[in-house]
């Protein structure tokens, strides 16, 4: 576990994309077995791997999709909740720091129109800040912007562009690291050192942690905001096998 944290701690992000490409098969038939189920793709293993940059979580990332908790249960949101994977209206869904996980199966659908954005990612079809999008107002029936917002000092501008750009009626997943025993969000532009970023917010390049009030913020911009536990329409033993964090919230935002 202490091998998984020094390497998330220190190698770029970029990088571990395109290293993940190599030793993701390793690692998944390393550990086959029948403990453990990834929504995603259907495979099995004995265990997952750790994840964490401060705080390792066991059984977190699974090593065919390298997928993580927050991954598997939008995954299951989106088969069992809404059309996604079967309209026939061809879509158009915005993806920010595509995951691996979910870019080449959402890439390869046939009903949607798919455009990927990040500043840094190599998965990205448009270099892009998300504070000054470079898109038209309204362009988007889809938004996914999943674990970037807690990066970004200007978050409420951030938000502000995903309201523009999403069409009126469409949807929006903007999933964060989120701590629901604070009931403000706390941040402090003080805090530049790497290492108590890593200690105070979870992450080197995280700017806050978001409290409670993270809904009302998507709120005040516009955002019709459902707080969905979805984990609750899920039994038990499928928790456990899906390796998914129980009461874990989906932001799920419509215009």
């Amino acid at each position: 576990m202490k091998l998984f944290k020094l390497i998330l701690n220190t190698i770029p992000r970029p990088w571990l994309i395109s290293l993940s490409y190599w030793v993701r098969p390793i690692f998944a038939f390393y550990l086959k077995g029948n403990k453990f189920t990834d929504p995603i793709d259907g495979k099995s293993f004995r265990k997952l791997l750790p994840y964490g940059y401060q705080n390792q979580r066991e059984n977190a990332l699974s090593p065919s999709t390298l997928s993580l908790e927050r991954h598997r249960l939008m995954w299951l949101y989106l088969q069992e909740e809404t059309d996604f994977f079967t309209n026939t209206e061809n879509k158009k869904v915005l993806h920010f720091a595509p995951e691996q996980c979910f870019y080449k199966r959402f890439r390869n659908q046939q009903n949607i129109e798919y455009v990927t954005t990040d500043l840094i990612s190599p998965l990205a079809d448009v270099k892009a800040d998300i504070c000054n999008l470079p898109f038209e107002d309204a362009s988007f029936d889809i938004i996914f912007c999943n674990h970037v917002l807690e990066h970004i000092p200007d978050d409420t501008q951030a938000m502000k562009e995903l309201y523009r750009i999403l069409k009126k009626g469409g949807m929006g997943i903007f999933q964060v690291p989120q701590n629901m025993e604070l009931e403000e969000t706390f941040e402090d532009d003080s805090i530049t050192d790497k290492t108590q970023r890593t200690l105070i917010f979870g992450q080197y390049d995280h700017v806050r942690v978001y409290g409670r009030d993270y809904f009302d913020k998507l709120r005040s911009v516009g955002f019709e905001v459902q707080e969905i536990d979805y984990t609750k329409k899920i039994a038990p033993e499928q928790l456990e096998r899906y390796a998914l964090m129980k009461g874990e919230i989906l932001p799920v935002c419509f215009k």
